[in-house]
């Protein structure tokens, strides 16, 4: 059989993130996009948002699309039912491992400004002394006193530091607390400490279970390092042109900007071609 002779492989499942992919810089979601996405939908294909931020600040987002289905939040440790409001999965972070974490890489990189993400569906991010928060319109908690954070169970710590620039803090975090907290990197001053094996694959993987749809037929959407494991687990991996060069060096396709409708750029050429396809009954 020739290549051209070959079945067509089509994809039944979206995964999008959300910031620098499926946002834009002024955290909307352009027409064009909004479009492709139904169109895929009309097509069969689900759409699922998979992000790093936890339920509490991505709900706004559901709203304002129109979003009720499946959504993998917090890096993977929660899958979320944005059509009923309730979290069907959530994984915690174990805090005194956290802790535990946290003593060694300031003994071997010194103070560090730290923020968390608490759980739950309406779970506060707490920021403390020191710490850059961006700009917008995400709420968020100040605290002084260490001790808060540690007072209700958590999805990840954030963590900055004083010199270090993000890519370097992640790879010193990685190599001296690696074997107790998993490490990622996902965006501008966003360096967390998430509980040991968790990654939006994982996440990604137990809400596609829930859906019927394989890896093979899934087409996955990004941006940051964070998903690094999400190319991986998915039969193909779009790259945003805006993408950090660790996931620009694995991903199967580079397509536009975030603020230049890459994702829709893709859908409609897959429209197009017919390589999105319904999903299976459930």
């Amino acid at each position: 059989m020739t290549a051209a002779d070959a079945p067509q492989l089509t994809y039944q499942l979206i995964a999008t993130d959300l910031d620098g992919t499926l946002l834009r810089s002024d955290d909307t979601v352009s027409e064009r996009t909004r479009a492709a996405l139904a169109a895929a939908s009309a097509a069969g294909a689900a759409h699922i948002i998979v992000t790093g931020r936890a339920v509490p600040w991505t709900k706004q987002i559901f709203a304002d699309l129109g979003y009720r289905g499946l959504a993998v939040c917090g890096q993977g440790s929660q899958v979320y039912d944005a059509g009923t409001g309730r979290l069907l999965t959530s994984m915690t972070l174990d805090r005194s491992v956290a802790r535990l974490a946290l003593e060694k890489l300031e003994a071997e990189l010194g103070p560090l400004a730290l923020a968390a993400s608490r759980d739950g569906v309406d779970g506060q991010v707490l920021a403390g002394p020191g710490y850059r928060v961006h700009d917008g319109p995400l709420p968020y908690t100040p605290f002084q006193d260490r001790a808060e954070l540690w007072a209700e169970p958590l999805n990840k710590v954030y963590i900055q530091h004083p010199q270090l620039d993000d890519d370097a803090l992640a790879k010193a975090a990685r190599e001296t607390v690696g074997d107790l907290v998993a490490v990622t990197m996902a965006g501008e001053g966003v360096v967390e400490l998430l509980p040991l094996g968790l990654s939006k694959a994982k996440g990604l993987a137990l809400a596609a279970r829930r859906l019927r749809i394989s890896s093979a037929r899934t087409l996955a959407f990004g941006d940051m390092p964070n998903d690094v494991p999400m190319f991986a687990w998915a039969g193909r991996g779009v790259a945003m042109e805006n993408a950090h060069e660790e996931l620009l060096s694995v991903a199967d396709e580079v397509t536009a900007s975030h603020n230049e409708d890459g994702i829709a750029l893709v859908l409609e050429r897959m429209l197009d071609a017919g390589e999105l396809t319904a999903a299976p009954e459930r």
